[in-house]
């Protein structure tokens, strides 16, 4: 089974974040640029919580907030659940059922190393099942 590592460095590690001062429509704007469901809050080197689309519909549509007035800190998510390099693609797909999340901060020490979403996740499984269904073809084949 693949491990974060390997899953990390297969696709271009970049992680994206706000400070939890900044307003949610700079979270917003970024997480369109970039193409991403979520930004991490960073206080400077510290993970400070992680806002996603789902805080902003929820905590920011839904209750009438401006998304311009509003800073991330008052939607994000602090207590962060996150995974290390050496974790399996596995271990991750149960924090994320269990926890109902689809980002994971990847972390090293102190440090954020990247981000994995459930859909790199699902991604690698399936690869992964594909790999293991050629093999049985091949081995039933000889």
């Amino acid at each position: 089974m693949r491990t974060v590592r390997q899953l990390l460095g297969a696709k271009t590690p970049e992680v994206f974040s706000v400070s939890p001062d900044s307003s949610v429509l700079d979270a917003i704007k970024l997480m369109a640029e970039k193409g991403v469901g979520a930004v991490l809050a960073m206080q400077g080197p510290r993970l400070s919580g992680i806002v996603s689309e789902r805080d902003y519909a929820r905590k920011v549509v839904l209750q009438g907030r401006s998304s311009a007035n509003t800073p991330v800190r008052d939607i994000m998510t602090a207590k962060v659940v996150t995974v290390r390099l050496d974790d399996t693609v596995d271990h991750c797909m149960q924090v994320v059922t269990q926890h109902r999340i689809r980002h994971l901060p990847v972390v090293e020490g102190d440090s954020v190393v990247g981000v994995v979403s459930i859909g790199d996740l699902v991604k690698a499984v399936i690869e992964d099942q594909q790999v293991e269904l050629d093999q049985l073809q091949r081995y039933i084949a000889s």
